[in-house]
């Protein structure tokens, strides 16, 4: 990978919502990953007006739409490898040891960002339908060459 900049926009938990707010934050992406529960593929339709999209299948992902979608994926940025899944709680590998260099999941609707043992795990947390109390948020990586970083963006909704 060069030194360039590479934006990758991560969205989870739509539940078929695309807010205009969502879109608005991910069109700077060079890539949009959505971590699960999309809902309607016209979520997808929606956010592949911006970026190219690469996207997994959720617990509530059902019908002949979703069943095209991985449980998981792998998604190759030059060295940085970004390993996607729903639920982290069903995470069955080292990503270390894979040399993942970070593990991005949706499900819970709760941001986060933390390292362990020198891999970025992230939750975008919900770009969907507003649950209990929590933010309405999504989250943008920026890789360059030997580093990945993070951060959540609430959404502003009107």
């Amino acid at each position: 990978m060069s030194d360039r900049l590479h934006r990758v926009g991560l969205v989870s938990d739509t539940h078929g919502l695309i807010r205009p707010e969502a879109l608005d934050a991910l069109r700077d992406s060079d890539l949009i990953i959505h971590c699960g529960d999309v809902g309607d593929p016209a979520v997808l339709d929606a956010l592949r007006t911006l970026a190219p999209v690469r996207a997994i299948r959720g617990n509530n992902d059902k019908g002949m739409w979703a069943r095209s979608l991985p449980t998981n994926d792998v998604v190759e940025l030059g060295s940085q490898v970004i390993y996607v899944l729903h639920n982290l709680a069903e995470l069955d590998l080292d990503p270390a040891a894979a040399g993942f260099t970070a593990v991005v999941s949706g499900h819970s609707h709760k941001p986060m960002i933390e390292e362990r043992c020198k891999i970025l795990f992230v939750n975008p947390g919900s770009a969907g339908p507003r649950r209990f109390t929590l933010p309405v948020t999504l989250a943008a990586l920026a890789l360059r060459s030997g580093r990945c970083e993070a951060r959540i963006v609430e959404l502003a909704l009107s």
